[in-house]
């Protein structure tokens, strides 16, 4: 019995050299609309499905293969019972079904209108690949064209097929997964299922650490600025080079003058804003030449050739800006040939950020609360300074990037000492006048969240610091007031917390 193949494919990559090759292997070519057109365009003997269902396209082309003629042909099993009911109905089988759906995320991204976007909703497609995976034992299913060199294969295993078949109820739930992202919109609060379309970008060479695989997923159709950043130069991502360059860049973003992140295991050890990419790279890298070596920068103006000669020296695993001079990648490339490199992409993010647990995920709106949002109150008879003011802007920025507890000293645009991911608050005050030593004298002091106990309040005075903010809320917060009164220091609530684990 000759073989028949449905073919309908809207990614029509290669479809037409393949369903030649069908042809001249002997097999009978289906299709559809488009497909039927390509096909027979490029003069090969192709059968319309409206000859097999004796029922032409209606609707505007919403219904033409659900029909039996289709659907019994690709989900009988090739068993007496079924081929005989087959033969009964006057229904050949149909043993391959080559599908992909219409551009539904294309439309999205294009802009276009709601009832164009819904009119890119397949149904019938995604019936008859659903169909054919079932069946997979007896039909092959092919959703993605690197795959259409096993159709040709004079017998193809039981474990291919059921990898195929895996791979065509993956397409149709990311599938469906965009549309009900799409569908949801929006909409305030948290739906109450979520199905996360997770593709991957590419494999890892290994984890956080080197016995732990990993891959990089992207979320649905989104793009970020570190996920979706181009690799001018460098040895490739590690699992923790993206995470810490996605942490750098979120801070960066913060500010409006030229800035400079790094960070070095999620943390910012060094931040500072100057009148130039190499006068805040070299200001931030001054803050604390320790923790920099071996962390992740970020600069929030273009990498050129002046700020790249200022890192000889220094020894980093990322780079990333938003653009970088031609002058300045040829010097790091000679240079610094494993330094990686990045141009960020445009930032196309969604509005929820996903925490793994244990058999589920955390899901919260993503924390995008800016400085000009913050309600500061003075809390203290000593007003801050103009000077303190723009500090304690900087310091507020910082702080709501580092991981909790944290504490960050800041004086003249730059941080002088972070105390950050400690458990308690005094420990990460405690840290951060450490790391300040002198350069505390006339920094200001923020802290992500509130003070529970004065002490915080007392050590930052005896290190010399001159103003403190904080989001306030606790129950001893006039005690904190009073302290800050008794030593002169300024204190400024901003009501909003800022936690990060």
């Amino acid at each position: 019995m000759q073989k028949r193949a449905l073919v309908s494919v809207s990614d029509k990559t290669g479809v037409v050299e393949f369903a030649r090759q069908l042809v001249e292997a002997g097999w009978e070519v289906l299709s559809t609309g488009g497909t039927l057109n390509a096909l027979s365009g490029a003069g090969l003997p192709v059968t319309p499905v409206a000859d097999v269902t004796g029922f032409p396209e209606i609707l505007d082309g919403r219904v033409k293969t659900l029909h039996p003629n289709i659907h019994g042909g690709i989900l009988a099993r090739r068993d007496e019972g079924h081929l005989a009911e087959l033969e009964r109905h006057q229904i050949a089988p149909i043993d391959l079904v080559c599908v992909n759906l219409y551009p539904f995320r294309e439309t999205v991204e294009s802009g276009a209108a709601f009832d164009d976007v819904i009119e890119n909703i397949d149904i019938g497609g995604p019936a008859m690949i659903r169909a054919a995976a079932k069946n997979h034992a007896g039909v092959l299913v092919l959703v993605d064209p690197a795959d259409y060199p096993l159709a040709l294969q004079a017998e193809v295993s039981p474990e291919e097929r059921r990898r195929l078949a895996a791979k065509a109820f993956g397409h149709t739930a990311a599938y469906d997964a965009a549309i009900t992202r799409y569908l949801n919109g929006d909409q305030p609060g948290f739906p109450a299922q979520v199905t996360l379309e997770l593709s991957r970008v590419g494999d890892l060479r290994y984890g956080e650490n080197p016995h732990q695989p990993a891959s990089v997923y992207r979320v649905g159709n989104e793009r970020g600025p570190v996920l979706d950043a181009q690799v001018l130069s460098g040895k490739p991502m590690s699992f923790n080079n993206y995470a810490d360059t996605d942490a750098a860049w979120a801070l960066v973003q913060e500010f409006s003058e030229p800035a400079c992140v790094a960070v070095k295991h999620a943390n910012p050890c060094g931040v500072a804003v100057g009148e130039s990419a190499r006068a805040a790279w070299e200001r931030a890298r001054d803050a604390d030449t320790l923790s920099v070596y071996g962390g992740i920068v970020a600069l929030n103006r273009p990498l050129d050739l002046d700020a790249a000669q200022a890192m000889r020296g220094t020894f980093l695993e990322v780079v990333i800006a938003p653009e970088v001079s031609e002058e300045a990648l040829d010097w790091l490339r000679a240079r610094k040939p494993d330094l990686r490199v990045l141009r960020a992409a445009q930032d196309r993010s969604g509005r929820l950020e996903y925490r793994p647990l244990v058999g589920g995920l955390l899901a919260q709106q993503r924390d995008n609360r800016v400085w000009d949002d913050i309600c500061a109150e003075v809390v203290t008879k000593r007003q801050p300074t103009e000077q303190e003011w723009q500090d304690l802007g900087f310091a507020w920025r910082v702080t709501k990037h580092a991981r909790s507890n944290n504490v960050v000293l800041a004086r003249g645009g730059v941080t002088v000492g972070v105390g950050a991911g400690a458990v308690s608050r005094i420990w990460a005050a405690e840290r951060a006048v450490q790391n300040a030593g002198e350069a505390a004298r006339g920094a200001v002091l923020a802290s992500e969240a509130f003070f529970p106990y004065d002490d915080v309040v007392r050590l930052a005075a005896s290190a010399g610091v001159t103003a403190v903010l904080q989001p306030g809320g606790a129950k001893r917060d006039p005690e904190n007031v009073a302290a800050a009164n008794e030593l002169g220091l300024s204190m400024v609530f901003t009501g909003s917390r800022h936690f990060r684990h």
